[in-house]
């Protein structure tokens, strides 16, 4: 009975623990949750002050086994689930499934390395009800929602949909940006650029016509400038020359949305890719014998706080005053303003690495090539917050030419500061490697005219959300926690009320059909401001401000009555099957046109007698290379998109990018459309390197 039992919620998180702590714990994992509400039941008593029932969830029986084993053996038990309401509420369900008392039992850590775990170890404290009871109220305000919600659309528009609080407005908000892209009515404008013989030539942009900013809407207007501008006699002078000084600061230390929005942009990763290798950097990788085996590379990924402890903001200075000079340090520690939502969960740190001295390249042997490219996004973002401020110098020049005036600007780095790390690191983009040389001239000086050039341009619609976006609007907009992202999105898009093409969102029919249905009855669980004022009612409750109770029955009973009457009022909504062409081999009907998870198909109307389905094929107006048949646009198994011939099987052709009609002039294969990551779509040679760059239409 001298042995201690610690309990932590994954089996990986297990084993790098036990190897902390030695020979007098015993360390094991809970798989996670151990208790929760039924599947099968409602689950809660709405007349007794919503009391929960929770039961051992299905597969947990041998586990908990197992624990209360192990329990009894030792002489205590800690309960060390993650540092968050999730884990606070699966160390209290341990106590009450192994029947312990309630004591000094709850300990928790930031980051899992030696020193961090055993001083947790030695600082035990009492099970937090406050957050506790923070997490049971967003259960069960979400079993309220979802087992009351879900059955009304089985009833009246279709079976296994679902309905929820953060994932309703998260399809608003898809559907909201859908309208308004299709309300959009692009406005034609031109923009006009001159070429000034120099070295470098100085290209620069109309920016007055007779002291105001000219509006050019048409084409004939544009003529007309550029006719004006060509007019013999008239000189382009340099008016004027202006240099600023600016600074631009880095970015924070991650937050879990922050790390989700960079790590897909910059490395193509998806929110639930990007916590599944986060957690594996978290739980403990092993480096080797010489490093000491598995250790924690990050701290804890689930947080909404930039703060960094004074220890690694001590380390870090202390590195990159060794490696860079004490000229890349600012003066004290930079501070980074809190969200609010951070005031609740300050307690954890921004999300960065245990120890800044494991240089991602140092380490990289260790590692899978996904989560090296994560560790080093973490590691470069954490050191560059806590550097010096880059220096740069912005540059106008004003080109005079009669009633004319031009402007040519340029950007140069006076001091890298911060953007070094990422230099150094290779990882230069438009936003780390500002440069424009521009050539040296003289006020008064005068230019000779190179050439003109006109651009039709047309205002542009919101972008469509993509993962990044639609992550970075819920964080903003108070929707969700951390924890909710990934999850989120995964439910929007496996219950079909959203579908991603080229990386963004559109919503489906059905995915609005919900949603207006949602607007009309049940206003509050669709409303953004409703949602983000029920996060911070569940922040009071976690602060000890709020009764749990009391906020779950404000909203349940105006929630009830709406229920009873929409389900009296609300008939039955069909969703209209566009009609084919195409018979039915099988029975002579005309297919029609239905959706599901992974998009559009044909089926027969005659369902359940008859059975048939087929690809929906559209036919993209190009021919085949192989065999001149027409190229369609299908769908993978797992629903993506990519091109083939209709002529399949006979002809094999097959191209995950859109094909043109061109031919490559160096190999004559077929050329692909792809876009690339600023948007702009490329013509490219699928087998050989030729690329031909255009803007998107």
């Amino acid at each position: 009975m001298s042995k201690t039992l610690v309990i932590v919620e994954s089996p990986a998180k297990a084993k790098t623990i036990s190897r902390f702590l030695g020979r007098s714990y015993i360390v094991k994992s809970s798989m996670g949750h151990v208790r929760d509400l039924p599947k099968s039941q409602f689950g809660v008593d709405v007349n007794n002050g919503f009391e929960p029932k929770y039961i051992t969830i299905r597969g947990k029986g041998k586990i908990l086994k197992e624990l209360r084993s192990a329990a009894q053996k030792s002489a205590n038990v800690l309960l060390a689930p993650d540092p968050d309401r999730e884990g606070e509420a699966i160390a209290w369900h341990l106590q009450h499934a192994l029947n312990l008392e309630d004591g000094n039992r709850r300990i928790e850590f930031n980051e899992i390395t030696k020193n961090a775990v055993k001083k947790a170890v030695g600082k035990p404290r009492k099970i937090d009800y406050n957050r506790v009871n923070a997490q049971q109220a967003r259960r069960i305000l979400d079993r309220l929602v979802g087992y009351n919600l879900s059955p009304l659309l089985w009833k009246k528009v279709r079976k296994g949909l679902s309905a929820g609080r953060v994932q309703s407005v998260a399809v608003r908000l898809i559907c909201d940006r859908d309208e308004e892209i299709e309300k959009f009515e692009p406005q034609e404008y031109w923009t006009i650029e001159a070429g000034f013989n120099s070295d470098p030539v100085l290209w620069s942009k109309l920016l007055k016509k007779d002291g105001k900013k000219p509006q050019i809407n048409k084409k004939q207007e544009a003529d007309a400038i550029l006719e004006e501008l060509q007019e013999k006699g008239l000189t382009f002078v340099v008016k004027h020359i202006k240099k600023l000084e600016r600074k631009r600061k880095p970015a924070a230390p991650f937050i879990t949305s922050t790390l989700q929005q960079e790590a897909y942009n910059k490395l193509n990763f998806g929110s639930r890719k990007t916590m599944r290798i986060a957690q594996q950097l978290y739980e403990g990788i092993d480096l080797g014998k010489e490093a000491g085996g598995a250790t924690g590379l990050i701290t804890y990924i689930r947080t909404d706080s930039t703060r960094l402890s004074q220890e690694h903001q001590k380390e870090a200075r202390e590195f990159i005053k060794s490696e860079y000079g004490k000229e890349y340090l600012p003066g004290e520690g930079p501070l980074y303003r809190k969200s609010k939502k951070a005031q609740v969960q300050d307690a954890h740190e921004a999300i960065r690495p245990t120890s800044v001295k494991r240089q991602p390249e140092e380490i990289k042997s260790h590692l899978t090539q996904d989560q090296y490219k994560l560790y080093r996004l973490i590691w470069e973002r954490t050191i560059a917050s806590q550097m010096q401020a880059a220096t740069l110098e912005v540059t106008t020049i004003d080109i005079e030419a009669g009633k004319f005036l031009f402007r040519a600007s340029g950007t140069n780095v006076k001091f890298p500061g911060f953007r070094r790390i990422y230099i150094e690191g290779e990882k230069s983009n438009s936003r780390d490697a500002l440069k424009n040389e521009l050539p040296q001239l003289k006020e008064g000086t005068n230019l000779g005219l190179k050439e003109l050039k006109p651009y039709q341009h047309f205002t542009q619609p919101p972008p469509r959300y993509s993962e990044a976006s639609l992550i970075k609007t819920m964080e903003r907009l108070g929707i969700g926690r951390p924890s909710t992202y990934a999850p989120t999105i995964d439910t929007i898009l496996s219950r079909g009320y959203v579908k991603k093409e080229n990386k963004q969102f559109l919503a489906t029919d059905l995915g609005k059909i919900v949603v207006n249905l949602l607007k009309d009855y049940f206003p509050e669980i669709i409303e953004i401001e409703f949602t983000a004022d029920m996060e911070e009612r569940l922040d009071l409750i976690e602060k000890g401000e709020l009764e749990w109770r009391a906020v779950i029955r404000s909203f349940y009973e105006p929630f009830y009555k709406v229920l009873k009457k929409a389900e009296e009022e609300i008939g039955p909504i069909k969703i209209e099957n566009e009609e084919t062409n195409e018979e039915c081999e099988k029975c002579g009907r005309k297919l029609v046109i239905k959706r599901g998870r992974y998009g559009k198909f044909m089926a027969c109307p005659g369902f359940p007698e008859c059975k048939n389905i087929k690809p929906l094929l559209e036919n993209i107006g190009i021919s085949c290379p192989y065999c001149g048949g027409d190229i369609v646009s299908r769908r993978s198994k797992k629903g993506k998109k990519f091109f083939g011939c209709s002529n399949y099987p006979d002809c094999d052709y097959v191209s995950w990018n859109k094909p043109t009609e061109k031919e490559c002039p160096q190999c004559g294969a077929r050329l692909v459309e792809k876009k690339v990551r600023n948007k702009e779509v490329q013509i490219m040679c699928p087998s050989c390197n030729y690329r031909l760059q255009m803007k998107e239409a």
